[in-house]
Parts: C-alpha cells; sequence; structure tokens
C-alpha cells in the first residue's frame, strides 16, 4: 500500500528522496514540485501546496501548507494552517488552532498553540506561544513565554503589528500589546 501511495504521489510530481521511506497514514495531497525526505510521516488529511519542501523525519497531522514553504528536519505539526513562503524549523512544534500568515518564520524548539501569527512574523529560537493573536512583521526574541495558563484558566495574548520581544521576555496573559512596540 505505501509504494503504491509513493508511486501516486511521484506521478501527481512529487519528488520522494527514498519512495521505500514515506509513511502516509491517512490522505497526503500534493501540488506539483513538493519534494520530501526520508522518514516523513503524514497522518489525517495533510495537504502540501507547489514547492513545499519537507524535510526528515517529520510528522504532520491534518495539516495545511501552502506553496514554496520549507519545513526543515524534526518538525511536529497537527491541526495547524500554514501559509506561502514560510520557513518551519528544525525542531520546532505547531499544536492544535495555529494559524502561520504568509511569510513566517519558526525556528529551532519553538512551540505554537493555538495562537495566530500574521504575515512575516518570526520566531526563530526556543520560544512558546500560547493564545496569541500576532499581527504581521513581529519578532519573538530567543527565550520568549507567553505565560497563557494561570493554573485554572487560558488567557488571551495579542499583539499588534511590528511588535518585537527581547530575549526571555515573559508575557504574562491576559496582555495586549500596541503596534510598534518593544517589549
Amino acid at each position: 500500500v505505501q509504494r503504491r501511495i509513493a508511486q501516486r504521489l511521484m506521478a501527481q510530481g512529487a519528488t520522494l528522496a527514498d519512495p521505500e521511506r514515506i509513511d502516509v497514514r491517512g490522505e497526503l495531497t500534493v501540488g506539483s514540485d513538493v519534494s520530501i525526505d526520508v522518514g516523513c510521516v503524514f497522518e489525517g488529511h495533510v495537504h502540501l501546496a507547489d514547492g513545499v519542501r519537507v524535510g526528515p523525519y517529520s510528522v504532520l497531522r491534518n495539516v495545511s501548507v501552502g506553496a514554496n514553504t520549507e519545513i526543515v528536519a524534526f518538525t511536529f505539526f497537527e491541526d495547524s494552517g500554514i501559509g506561502a513562503g514560510a520557513r518551519l524549523g528544525p525542531f520546532s512544534r505547531l499544536r492544535p488552532g495555529a494559524q502561520l500568515g504568509d511569510e513566517v518564520h519558526i525556528g529551532n524548539f519553538v512551540e505554537i498553540k493555538a495562537s495566530t501569527m500574521g504575515r512575516g512574523s518570526k520566531a526563530n529560537h526556543l520560544a512558546y506561544v500560547g493564545d496569541t493573536t500576532m499581527g504581521a512583521d513581529c519578532n519573538i526574541g530567543a527565550g520568549t513565554i507567553v505565560a497563557n495558563y494561570d493554573g485554572a484558566n487560558k488567557h488571551k495574548t495579542e499583539l499588534g503589528d511590528n511588535v518585537h520581544t527581547g530575549s526571555n521576555s515573559v508575557l504574562v496573559a491576559p496582555i495586549r500589546i500596541g503596534a510598534g512596540a518593544t517589549v
């Protein structure tokens, strides 16, 4: 079955680094010029638009990925949407409800949960963003944490466009940070 799935994907325009080392456990649809490296697992409904590149040992579950997005090695994404031209990983995680705009960058050891990130926003290193609405062109500094849980309830964080947080910032929800602010 996996061999037939691999052959179908290649006939649709996907390049598989090793057709024997792909694991499709649901429905995977691909656009043209998609590249999938070894050891990737696809569960549920996954769509990869034209030009998407998936690095080795990534797991995607119920995810839609926009055109020309690069997913680097060892990523885990579930129940999320990713815009076009994004770059994600390595070692990043999208939890349920993550919605990333076009040209978003998510880097090493960054976890996003139930949050939206506007076009061109970045969280490149060691960060947790949960229950957050983020505008365009924001930069989340290394070690930034959105503290969204008070022990009993989850709270929301709102960041306007062009918000920048410095390294090791803790945003204690509920909080609203206006456009152009620097923390």
